[in-house]
């Protein structure tokens, strides 16, 4: 199991990968633990990163319906 042989074996896979700068790229961030990560690229530079900007974000994952690979209605 490749999982178990990360240095991250530990931790729980991220659900939410913020990424700041306006980059659409991961960079090779955790890239096998998130696979399933809903993923918010910002076109602000980190400094201009506001509490307002991470409450956008909380607010728009928890509108997503996350299916982990599976099909969604639209596909059945």
């Amino acid at each position: 199991n490749i999982s178990q042989n990360l240095f991250t074996k530990n931790l729980p896979d991220p659900e939410i990968l913020i990424r700041t700068g306006n980059t659409n790229r991961i960079s090779n961030f955790l890239v096998w633990q998130s696979i399933y990560t809903e993923i918010f690229f910002i076109k602000k530079m980190w400094p201009e990163f506001t509490k307002r900007d991470l409450f956008r974000i909380i607010s728009k994952f928890k509108n997503i319906n996350r299916n982990y690979g599976g099909l969604n209605d639209k596909f059945k």
